[in-house]
């Protein structure tokens, strides 16, 4: 079986040992848990295309603000699922390889290891660096590379699918210019900072 009957996935190696729990790519006809995934690390068990389509349906969230809106941005699963696919289509056309390798490789080179938190310590507060956990960078690369693509398409030309797979292309390829990697780099160097 194939994913939505175009894709495999079994030839796909995940080289991060770190990732290799918390990606998953079952193959299923078509990606949809419905939310019956509830216990403890449930996201490691829904496929990666899925938890790419249900950040797509709010991209518009900075923190705790939710600051951009727009049609796209509706919630419904057929539309951000065929914006994943059309993604899906470009990748392959560009690249000429299996778009769902092209996304895993993106995810291990563009997910941050170390992040910075805040300790207080006899009443002052200060930076700490604390490594992360594999399902938060799964979490947070998806979530980049989600807000960088629809900041590149929101009131501009390209159009969402269009900007995501050269979001994904960029990130797998470790390129500067991916929004994922620019936000991996910083992080590691405040975390480093705050060692």
């Amino acid at each position: 079986m194939k994913i939505f009957n175009l894709y495999e996935t079994r030839d796909i190696e995940i080289k991060d040992p770190a990732l290799d729990g918390v990606i998953c790519l079952d193959e299923k006809l078509v990606l949809k848990s419905h939310g019956r995934t509830k216990e403890k690390f449930a996201k490691a068990k829904i496929n990666i295309l899925e938890r790419l389509a249900n950040l797509i349906a709010v991209p518009g969230h900075r923190g705790k603000k939710h600051k951009i809106i727009t049609g796209r941005a509706s919630g419904k699963y057929t539309k951000n699922m065929k914006i994943v696919l059309e993604t899906m289509r470009i990748i392959q056309e560009r690249t000429k390889e299996n778009p769902i390798k092209i996304l895993v490789k993106a995810i291990e080179n563009a997910s941050p290891r170390d992040e910075i938190t805040v300790i207080e310590y006899g009443g002052a507060r200060y930076p700490q660096a604390v490594d992360m956990s594999p399902m938060r960078r799964v979490n947070i690369v998806l979530r980049h590379m989600v807000h960088g693509s629809y900041d590149k398409a929101f009131n501009k030309k390209p159009k969402m699918h269009e900007t995501l797979a050269n979001e994904i292309i960029l990130a797998s390829q470790g390129s500067s210019e991916s929004f994922a990697m620019g936000k991996k780099n910083e992080a590691e160097k405040q975390a480093d900072s705050a060692r």
